[in-house]
């Protein structure tokens, strides 16, 4: 039997080792432009999902819930412990002189220095423990169902967000085409008014006014490219694009222009219930209240006993590390434990989950307060929006005819080159604002679209990819 125990041991350790949890490290995996030329919002939403690192970073707290659910499945279970111990003690001088003395009373010889050495294995088992696991199991479901809603909300936002900054984007774009339109009009008038002035037709002041138009329109063109970069780097950083630079070869969708902003009639009340049904961070609070509730049966559990089986089985030698048989003895108790009084400690416990759970009652409470408050604000916004689109594209409509007219009556030599240039900032001043409006209308139909978890059906489609 020499080493047996010892052996069993190892055993034991492997088998333990190997029930360990496990995970590898991923790597990010960055979006594929490959096959992409022109970026649309829903494609970009959807590699916002796949590859933005917060999303990641929200699965993890997912994994790290659902591992503290098996923490607390775990207590449910038996437990073994393996015990093994080693030393070698050498006696005092006073010690020593003692045990020889026995020696020559009892004609047995004793060593100075001794070896000892000892192992067990030891079973126990809680059998009740005032239903503090059951309350510590439901509390750590809780809390891996509220982690997932609370990814689920991230991602909501994270759409939200790419929404935002691909608008802005695209309104940045609008204005580098509303910016080269402008050059380029200038452009053509300046030849014109060079031709004119060739041949005596036109004077040298137009050409030089309209040279001037040209450097401003071109500083514009300028300005409008640089924000256009920076709009995007901001947009792909959310995409989860490696060092937020989008590849050479990929542009933007452009602004719908002929989108149908028709009002559609939606009801706030209705917008109000479906936000509330539908939206992950309502359903994350009333996990959370959940979690809290479960806490309280938690603290109450320790006013119960406990009560405990335990078996094992110890072996010691004296002299070498042989244990045989003959070195082990076995024992099974049934313990029974209970705290009388712990100075108010329980109470305490107690009284800080409940006061826990009230909060968290009353956060929920405030959330649904909020949710109908940005639905009523974001309704009236794209309400607000809408009009503006309409006005501008009446605006547009009357400017272009204004413009088109000053342009007309200049080369026929009935207006000074004055009216023509303010007809010329009009409209580009005007496509600017039809430009801002369609981009504040798409905004506000989003906002609205996440305030009610609506664009949780694409998080919907990309999961069940």
């Amino acid at each position: 039997m020499k080493g047996k125990f010892f052996g069993l041991l190892m055993i034991i350790a492997v088998m333990a080792a190997g029930t360990a949890w496990s995970g590898d490290d991923e790597t990010q995996s960055p979006p594929d432009f490959s096959t992409i030329e022109e970026l649309d919002l829903e494609t970009a939403q959807k590699m916002a999902i796949a590859s933005n690192p917060t999303m990641s970073a929200a699965l993890a707290r997912v994994e790290q819930a659902r591992a503290r659910v098996g923490q607390a499945v775990a207590a449910w279970r038996p437990r073994l412990d393996a015990t093994a111990s080693g030393g070698r003690t050498r006696m005092s001088e006073n010690a020593w002189e003692i045990n020889r003395a026995l020696s020559r009373i009892s004609g047995r010889d004793f060593d100075r220095t001794t070896e000892d050495y000892a192992a067990g294995l030891q079973a126990s088992w809680v059998l009740f423990d005032g239903f503090y696991r059951s309350f510590n199991e439901q509390q750590a479901r809780y809390g891996e169902e509220s982690a997932d809603a609370s990814r689920t909300d991230a991602q909501r936002l994270l759409v939200a967000a790419v929404a935002e900054a691909f608008f802005n984007a695209q309104l940045a774009q609008a204005n580098v085409g509303i910016a080269e339109a402008d050059s380029e009009f200038y452009a053509q008038q300046l030849r014109d008014a060079e031709n004119r002035y060739e041949v005596g037709a036109g004077p040298w002041g137009d050409v030089l006014n309209i040279q001037v138009q040209i450097n401003s329109a071109q500083t514009a063109l300028l300005l409008a490219r640089r924000e256009f970069e920076a709009v995007c780097y901001g947009l792909a950083a959310l995409l989860g694009i490696p060092d937020a630079a989008f590849p050479p070869h990929v542009r933007l969708s452009p602004l719908d222009e002929k989108i149908d902003v028709t009002k559609n009639g939606d009801d706030p009340e209705t917008l109000i219930e479906e936000a509330l049904e539908q939206r992950p961070d309502v359903a994350e609070l009333e996990l959370i209240v959940k979690q809290a509730e479960a806490a309280v049966g938690k603290a109450e559990a320790l006013f119960y006993p406990v009560l405990e089986l335990a078996g094992g089985a110890s072996g010691v030698n004296q002299g070498d590390g042989t244990l045989t048989e003959d070195d082990f003895s076995t024992s099974v108790v049934l313990n029974l434990s209970w705290n009388l009084y712990a100075g108010g400690e329980d109470r305490a416990r107690r009284f800080e989950a409940e006061q826990a759970r009230r909060e968290a009652k009353y956060a929920l409470l405030d959330l649904r307060n909020r949710i109908a408050a940005e639905v009523r604000q974001d309704l009236t916004l794209l309400e607000a929006a809408r009009e503006q689109v309409v006005l501008q594209r009446e605006s547009v409509r009357l400017v272009e005819e204004n413009r088109e007219l000053a342009k007309n009556e200049y080369e026929a030599g009935e207006s000074p080159l004055v009216r023509l240039n303010e007809a010329q900032r009009d409209l580009t001043a005007t496509y600017g604002r039809l430009a801002l409006a369609l981009a504040g209308y798409y905004s506000a139909r989003e906002r609205l679209g996440a305030a009610t978890g609506r664009n949780l059906a694409l998080v919907a489609e990309e999961a069940a990819r």
